[in-house]
C-alpha cells in the first residue's frame, strides 16, 4: 500500500501483537481525510482494506474552509491475516502418531494446534514439529487424559488448569492468552456410561464457566476441546434413544445453554445450520463409515469475536482417532 504522508508528532499509536507473535508488524503513519464530497467519498474508497482498529478524532491542525479531518492508522501491509486452529482429541498422542498425524499437521499447516486426550507426559512422546513451541498439561495418573498445545505464535502467557486443585490434578485445561484474545483448549470430563460422574460433571461444568468468564472480563476468549456434550437434538444421530445417555443428559446440555446465554457463540453453527455433522463415532458397529455420531468437539468465542470468525469445520475424513478434528479460521 502506498504511504500518504509521516505521522504528526504526538499523534495516537495503538499496540498490536508484533510479527514474532505470528501478527502483522504495523507502522502509523497518518491519513487526512475530507469530511464531505467528492473527495472524502474516493479516499474512503481507496482506504477500504485498512485495519479495522482505527484510531478516528478530530485533527488538532486547521483545515481552511472548516473542514474536519481523522487520522488513521495504516499499516505497512494489508493487517487482515487469517489465523488457523485445529482442535483433536487424539485418544492417544502415541497412538496417532502411528496414524498419520505428522502427515495431517504437515497438509493443514496450522497456526495453532490444540490436542485432548494425549494420554501421555512430554517425555514419553517422540514429537518433533518444527516451529512451533509446545505446551503439555499431563494428569497425575499416567496414561490418562492430558491436552497438549503447538504453536507457532508465541504467547504472552500459558497457564495449566483452572485454579481448582480438584480439577486440575487430570490435566484437562491449558489456556495460552495473547494480546487480542484468551485461547483455552479443554478436556471436558465424561460424565461416564452409568452416569457415575454426572454429579462431579456438574461441578466441573459450573467451575470453567466461572474460569472462562473471569478471563472474559479481561479480553476476549475463544475455547476449543471435547466438550464430551452434544449440545442439541441435531448434534446427533440418534437423540431419541440417547436422551439420558452420557453426553446428552439434561444437565450437561444445559451447561452449553448457560453459556450461550452469557454471550459465547458456537462458531460451526454459524455457518451450518442443519444436522448430520458429528466429531466422534462409537468404535463399533461400523458406526463412522454409517456417520452414526456425536457432535461433541467445538470452538466457541466470545460474542465480541464472533463477526472475525471466517470459517468453521468438521474434518470428518481424517482418520487416526475416534474423533476428527476441528477447525477454526479467524481474521
Amino acid at each position: 500500500m502506498r504511504s500518504i504522508g509521516p505521522a504528526p508528532q504526538g499523534s495516537h499509536n495503538a499496540r498490536l501483537p508484533s510479527q514474532q507473535r505470528g501478527w502483522p508488524r504495523v507502522s502509523w503513519p497518518a491519513q487526512r481525510e475530507a469530511a464531505g464530497g467528492d473527495a472524502c467519498r474516493a479516499t474512503r474508497s481507496a482506504l477500504s482494506d485498512w485495519i479495522d482498529f482505527v484510531d478516528a478524532r478530530p485533527s488538532p491542525l486547521p483545515i481552511p474552509g472548516g473542514l474536519s479531518i481523522v487520522w488513521r492508522v495504516a499499516p505497512t501491509h494489508s493487517p487482515r491475516v487469517r489465523m488457523k486452529v485445529i482442535s483433536w482429541n487424539v485418544n492417544g498422542i502415541r497412538a496417532a502418531l502411528k496414524k498419520g498425524f505428522l502427515e495431517f499437521v504437515k497438509k493443514t499447516k496450522p497456526d495453532i494446534l490444540c490436542l485432548q486426550e494425549t494420554k501421555a507426559e512430554p517425555s514419553q512422546v517422540d514429537l518433533d514439529l518444527p516451529g512451533y513451541r509446545a505446551y503439555w498439561n499431563a494428569a497425575e495418573k499416567k496414561g490418562y487424559s492430558g491436552t497438549a498445545v503447538f504453536t507457532l505464535i508465541e504467547p504472552e502467557r500459558v497457564t495449566n488448569g483452572i485454579g481448582v486443585a480438584e480439577h486440575d490434578r487430570e490435566g484437562r485445561v491449558i489456556t495460552l492468552e495473547f494480546e487480542p484474545f484468551y485461547l483455552v483448549n479443554v478436556y471436558t470430563p465424561n460424565s461416564q456410561r452409568e452416569l457415575t460422574r454426572l454429579q462431579y460433571r456438574q461441578e466441573w461444568d459450573t467451575d470453567f464457566r466461572a474460569y472462562l468468564l473471569r478471563l472474559e472480563r479481561q479480553k476476549p476468549v475463544i475455547f476449543c476441546g471435547d466438550l464430551n456434550v452434544a449440545h442439541t437434538e441435531i448434534d446427533l444421530a440418534n437423540p431419541k434413544t440417547n436422551q439420558h445417555t452420557h453426553g446428552f443428559t439434561p444437565e450437561e446440555r444445559a451447561a452449553i445453554d448457560a453459556l450461550v446465554k452469557a454471550g459465547f457463540v458456537d462458531t460451526f453453527r454459524l455457518f451450518t445450520p442443519g444436522g448430520g455433522h458429528y466429531t466422534w463415532w462409537a468404535p463399533f458397529a461400523n458406526a463412522r463409515a454409517r456417520n452414526i455420531g456425536w457432535r461433541i468437539d467445538y470452538f466457541i468465542v466470545s460474542g465480541a469475536l464472533a463477526p472475525r470468525v471466517k470459517a468453521a469445520e468438521i474434518l470428518p475424513q481424517v482418520l487416526g482417532s475416534d474423533h476428527c478434528p476441528v477447525v477454526l479460521e479467524l481474521e
